[in-house]
């Protein structure tokens, strides 16, 4: 088990096709803070159906969009 997968359940139960997410919500979602190990782990979230599209460091948010089936 991942240490983000409660965030991917969340993300995955809210069936919604897009989220801006702030490093704050992540944190209230997690239970801590997002590290660098974030950009290692996020590529699980496709198997949620989801992928993040962007993560601003400056505005500390990070975007994610559902995946489009073809």
């Amino acid at each position: 088990m991942s240490k983000y997968e409660p965030l991917w359940n969340y993300i995955k139960e809210n069936n919604r096709e897009e989220y801006k997410l702030s490093y704050e919500d992540v944190k209230n979602i997690l239970g801590f803070e997002i590290d660098h190990s974030f950009l290692i782990y996020k590529k699980e979230l496709i198997e949620y159906g989801y992928e993040v599209k962007k993560i601003s460091m400056k505005e500390k948010l990070i975007f994610i969009m559902k995946i489009q089936e073809a």
